[in-house]
C-alpha cells in the first residue's frame, strides 16, 4: 500500500503567505508610527524605552492565550539561546534610541544602513556563507537608494559614535538569531516570540524608567496621563503585536538580510504614502531619485534571491582522521608445496 506524502505548498501560495507576511508588517508598522507620534508629539510622552516594555508585556499576554487555548503548543528553548537572544535585543532597544539622542537624524541612518553589511559579515562569519556577487551589487543599491532619501545633515561625536556601533552590531545579532534559532529548535515565529516577550517585557519594563530618565531627564512617574494619552498607549500597545509577529515571521520565512530588505522597502513605501498624505511640498528631489534607486534595488535583490546560487552555505570541513600508520613489511618464505617435500624425501633429508 503506498503511502500518502504531504502535499508541499505551491509557490504561488508561498508567494502569497510571503506578500501577505510584509504588507502586515508594512500596515502595522505605519500605523504604530501615526499612533506613537501623537503619543510623543502631542501628548508629551517620551518614555520609548518603557513604551517598548508595555509592547512586550501585551505581546506576552497574546501568546499566553494562544498557549492556554491551544493554538500553539508548548516548545522548549534553551536559557542559555533565550538569555543571549533577550540580550542582544535589550542592546539593540536601548543602542538605537541613545544613538538617536546622541547623533543627528543624518548619521542615525547611516548606522541603520550599516545593519545589513553587519548582518551579511555575521552571516559569512557563523553560518559560511557565501552570497554572490550580484546579490551584493543589489543590496548595494538598495543602501544607496535608501541613503539619498533619508540621510541629510550628518553630524557625529564620539559617544554617539560608540553607541551608533554597538546598536548595529546588537540589531544584526538580534536579526540573525530570530532566524537561526527558528532553524536550530525548529520553532515557529510565534513560538520564539512566546518566549522571548515575557523576558523582554520584564528587563525593560525593570530598567526602561531609568533608561528614559538619562535620556529625557524626566521621571515617568511624573508624567500626567490623560484619557487621550492612555488610548494611544493602549493602542500602541495591540498594533505592536501584530508588528512583532509579522517581524518574526518574516524573518522566519525569509533571512536576517532579506527582513532589512525589506525593511528599508517599508521606508521607502512610508515615504509614499507621506507623499499623498502630505502632498508634494514635503519632498525634494533627493527623495524622488532615491527611491527609484532603492525600488530598483529592491526588485533586482528581489530576482537575485529568488535563484538558487545567491547564496550558498559552505559544507563544514572534513574531520581529520588518527594518521594512516606504515604497514610494516615481513620478508618471510613461503611453505614448501607437497611436491618438493617429496623430492626431500627420497633425498633423505
Amino acid at each position: 500500500m503506498a503511502l500518502l506524502k504531504a502535499k508541499e505548498p505551491s509557490k504561488d501560495a508561498k508567494l502569497v503567505a510571503d506578500v501577505g507576511a510584509w504588507l502586515s508588517n508594512v500596515a502595522t508598522s505605519v500605523m504604530i508610527i501615526m499612533v506613537n507620534k501623537q503619543l510623543m508629539s502631542v501628548y508629551g510622552f517620551g518614555f520609548a524605552t518603557t513604551l517598548t516594555g508595555l509592547h512586550f508585556l501585551i505581546t506576552s499576554f497574546a501568546a499566553a492565550m494562544l498557549f492556554w487555548t491551544g493554538v500553539l503548543q508548548r516548545t522548549h528553548l534553551p536559557l542559555r539561546d533565550l538569555l543571549y537572544f533577550a540580550l542582544a535585543s535589550n542592546f539593540s532597544i536601548v543602542g538605537m534610541n541613545v544613538s538617536l539622542m546622541w547623533n543627528s537624524v543624518g548619521f542615525y541612518q547611516i548606522a541603520k544602513l550599516a545593519i545589513i553589511p553587519t548582518t551579511c559579515a555575521l552571516e559569512t562569519v557563523l553560518d559560511k556563507a557565501v552570497f554572490s556577487r550580484s546579490t551584493k551589487l543589489s543590496i548595494l543599491v538598495v543602501l544607496v537608494g535608501v541613503g539619498i532619501c533619508t540621510v541629510t545633515e550628518v553630524k557625529v561625536n564620539f559617544r554617539g559614535f560608540i553607541a551608533a556601533i554597538i546598536a548595529t552590531l546588537a540589531t544584526s545579532l538580534q536579526n540573525y538569531y530570530i532566524h537561526a534559532l527558528q532553524k536550530k529548535h525548529n520553532l515557529g515565529s510565534f513560538d520564539l516570540l512566546g518566549h522571548l516577550a515575557p523576558v523582554q517585557a520584564a528587563s525593560l519594563l525593570l530598567l526602561g524608567p531609568f533608561v528614559d530618565f538619562f535620556l529625557t531627564g524626566r521621571a515617568i512617574n511624573k508624567y500626567e496621563y490623560s484619557v487621550p494619552s492612555v488610548t494611544c498607549i493602549v493602542l500602541s500597545c495591540c498594533i505592536a503585536v501584530g508588528t512583532n509577529a509579522s517581524s518574526f515571521i518574516i524573518i522566519g520565512r525569509f533571512t536576517a538580510v532579506g527582513y532589512q530588505v525589506l525593511g528599508h522597502m517599508k521606508t521607502i513605501f512610508i515615504l509614499v504614502i507621506g507623499f499623498y498624505m502630505f502632498g508634494a511640498d514635503e519632498y525634494n528631489w533627493r527623495h524622488y531619485i532615491g527611491g527609484a534607486v532603492a525600488i530598483a534595488g529592491m526588485v533586482w535583490y528581489g530576482f537575485i534571491s529568488s535563484r538558487p546560487d545567491s547564496k550558498a552555505i559552505l559544507p563544514p570541513p572534513p574531520k581529520a582522521g588518527p594518521p594512516e600508520l606504515p604497514q610494516p613489511q615481513v620478508n618471510f618464505d613461503p611453505l614448501p608445496v607437497a611436491d618438493e617435500l617429496d623430492a626431500s624425501k627420497e633425498q633423505g633429508v
